[in-house]
């Protein structure tokens, strides 16, 4: 605990951050958004639990978070309907998460028995059999179409309807600070770093006397309570619970906001989650293309930045920590670098939304606007102008990354000098 509050700069921060940010993006649209991610950081940091601290790969933890999912709605549905007693829809989450827990419990006694690739199997096979329950059993999923509702059931405290999206928003930001406040908290305790140690060396972690798969199945429960109160946050956010909830695909975004923010860091599934979130809501309506950005910024982060965005980060670590001032002869290269990458990248996008823009128009459409400049897809011109600055880019950016390379090692160098002496 002292650990916890010897960082409360850190989390009042982020109470801040919470409390102001409405004021600054009041829109509709953007409180929508903000809620989305803070149900993602729930989410995300969840599956860390099992990735990042315990070293489990699922490609099925959509499932805790889809049937909380599901079970909120159920619940919020018979509320309105005066079938149960009233349940204050602001301690729901907590509902959901338990619905996760139970289930967590009884798929992880089976699937934490195996670890590594025969784990993520087995939970890649209870992802599709549940995914195919939602199709078979219509009574309670009500196969493809969902299950809406109205979250809007009964009189809460101080006159919260939850009909204003600024207060879906705060519930969702309140929840989405304790749940990540618990969640740092608990890889804080002897637990937590024992599930990093059945992560890194199981042998050695049997051998000393703990059981590995208890430890596990445990991370394995926690984090599927944490899955479930998320699920229970959608569920509320948006009325409305689908298949889509329970399957591969929303297993896969949240396995690409936690690899994208960084694995070994508490905040890179908080980064991921914000990140792929805003790309997942504006690309769509930028370029049809979207899914395509996507899956390359994903594939060159595994790549060049295994670390994920916190990773990148925590490498500088060392430097602002020993003298700030370090940064300074790191600010031109790490320009250039970047600058060069932009020239690089608009080059790239422009040539994938000519290809994509001129295969997909099936009715002889030839002109399109690429990057604000009207064009025709026939000419030879834009085509030639985006090979040529993608060509450039790459070009500056094999003379301007070791630059880069070499002033973040001439710094860190300096790190080691100064701590030798």
């Amino acid at each position: 605990m002292r650990r916890l509050l010897g960082k409360s700069g850190v989390w009042l921060v982020g109470a801040a951050i919470i409390l102001l940010t409405p004021a600054i993006f009041d829109s509709g649209f953007a409180l929508s958004i903000m809620g989305q991610m803070g149900v993602a950081i729930i989410f995300a940091l969840a599956y860390n639990m099992l990735l990042g601290q315990g070293g489990m790969l699922s490609f099925g933890h959509a499932v805790y978070f889809g049937l909380a999912g599901y079970f909120t709605i159920h619940y919020l549905t018979l509320m309105g309907d005066e079938v149960v007693g009233y349940f204050p829809v602001s301690l729901l989450p907590i509902f959901g998460g338990v619905v996760g827990l139970i289930f967590g419990i009884a798929i992880g006694f089976v699937s934490t028995r195996r670890a590594g690739t025969t784990f993520a199997m087995i939970s890649l096979g209870f992802s599709e059999m549940v995914t195919a329950l939602t199709l078979i059993l219509v009574a309670f999923f009500n196969g493809e179409e969902g299950i809406q509702t109205d979250r809007w059931v009964g009189p809460e405290p101080l006159g919260i309807t939850y009909g204003p999206d600024i207060q879906v928003y705060f519930l969702i930001g309140v929840w989405c600070f304790l749940a990540t406040l618990a969640m740092y908290a608990i890889t804080r305790t002897p637990f937590g770093r024992m599930s990093n140690a059945v992560r890194d060396n199981p042998e050695r972690a049997q051998f000393v006397g703990y059981n590995t798969q208890r430890v596990r199945w445990l991370a394995f429960a926690l984090s599927s309570f944490f899955a479930g109160l998320a699920g229970a946050l959608h569920a509320i956010n948006f009325e409305h619970v689908g298949f889509e909830t329970v399957g591969l695909a929303q297993s896969g975004i949240v396995l690409f906001m936690v690899f994208i923010g960084g694995v070994r860091n508490f905040s890179g599934p908080i980064l991921g989650a914000v990140l792929i979130t805003l790309l997942t809501s504006t690309l769509g309506g930028i370029t049809e293309a979207w899914l395509l950005y996507f899956g390359v910024f994903f594939v060159l982060m595994v790549i060049f930045a295994p670390g994920g965005l916190a990773g990148l980060i925590m490498l500088h670590e060392p430097v602002w920590k020993t003298d700030v001032r370090l940064l300074r002869g790191m600010i031109l290269p790490y320009a250039g670098g970047l600058g060069t990458a932009l020239i690089a990248g608009v080059g790239v996008i422009g040539l994938i939304e000519l290809i994509y823009f001129s295969s997909h128009k099936l009715t002889g459409e030839s002109r399109m606007v690429l990057l604000g400049v009207e064009t025709s897809v026939f000419s030879a011109v834009p085509w030639l102008v985006c090979a040529a600055i993608a060509a450039g880019g790459i070009v500056l950016c094999r003379k301007s990354f070791p630059r880069m390379a070499r002033s973040w090692n001439a710094a860190i160098d300096e790190v080691r000098a100064r701590a030798a002496a």
